[in-house]
């Protein structure tokens, strides 16, 4: 199977078009002919030395071909069955399939597939030394925020939260809201907000987890970013191929780690950057 997207392949300006053009080949090859040859799930819990507080991920993963797409869900919320639903199975099948994590892993395979992170895509790669998982977090937390262009005592809505990229932030004299569904304090006890697009209205940009392409989130701040010409700033280990395609339409920038993500290794990595206006970089 060819990666190489035809000619006539169009632009989609919101998530639900991106999937029905995936849905229709316009994107690439026939989503029907492409098997998903091994999908897996990835799960753990970190607490960074020196910091009082730790978290848990779980991200489910398709392989097409040579590329791996991914999905963050809330820990424990992915059914047992759901592997072995995606195994096998070919991409249109999966583009539709009931659960929106599913769909998202689906759609970042097929896209990562057809338009691999290079620089001919818009893409400019930024190296994570090894080290250890804290240091890892924070050379990750600076080539995110580095994206954003502010003044100093701007206001960021961050929408999932890293305390590095809260720490980062802070170095740079930026405020920041910090939102997570699951709410609760950061490791400086400030209070989470649960409501990201209640609070995106006194924020001066939104720096936002590519995990709310699967809780349903994105949509509203995407419009809201477009809306009020407010920089968008994506860190995305779910979605990486995806979220590029959305630069100009609402995210100005977005910084893609595909798996396997800094968390994995202590080895040295690589994350992919990608600005709006650049060239290769709004499809």
């Amino acid at each position: 199977m060819s990666p190489t997207a035809p000619a006539s392949a169009r632009a989609a300006t919101t998530y639900d078009e991106l999937l029905a053009l995936a849905r229709a080949g316009e994107l690439g090859p026939d989503p029907a002919g492409a098997r998903i040859s091994v999908a897996f799930t990835t799960r753990q819990a970190v607490r960074h030395e020196g910091r009082g507080t730790g978290y848990r991920n779980e991200v489910l993963s398709l392989r097409l071909a040579e590329a791996v797409g991914s999905c963050a869900v809330e820990p424990g919320a992915l059914p047992d069955g759901a592997v072995e639903d995606c195994v096998g199975a070919d991409v249109a099948r999966l583009l539709e399939h009931p659960m929106p994590p599913v769909r998202v892993a689906a759609l970042d395979a097929y896209l990562m597939h057809v338009t691999p992170h290079t620089p001919e895509n818009g893409a400019r790669p930024v190296a994570l030394p090894a080290g250890t998982s804290l240091e890892k977090s924070r050379v990750r937390a600076e080539a995110v925020t580095e994206l954003l262009v502010l003044p100093p005592g701007a206001t960021v809505l961050v929408v999932g939260i890293v305390n590095s990229l809260l720490e980062e932030l802070r170095s740079r004299d930026l405020g920041y809201v910090p939102c997570d569904l699951k709410g609760g304090v950061t490791e400086w006890g400030e209070p989470v907000v649960t409501d990201a697009l209640a609070a995106a209205g006194r924020c001066d940009a939104l720096l936002v987890s590519g995990m709310t392409l699967g809780n349903g989130t994105f949509e509203p701040l995407r419009e809201h970013a477009l809306r009020h010409d407010k920089q968008l700033v994506m860190f995305a280990q779910t979605g990486s191929a995806v979220l590029p395609r959305f630069l100009g339409h609402g995210v100005s920038a977005v910084c893609a780690e595909p798996y396997p993500f800094f968390w994995l290794d202590g080895g040295p990595g690589t994350v992919h950057r990608y600005r709006a206006g650049r060239p290769g970089g709004a499809r």
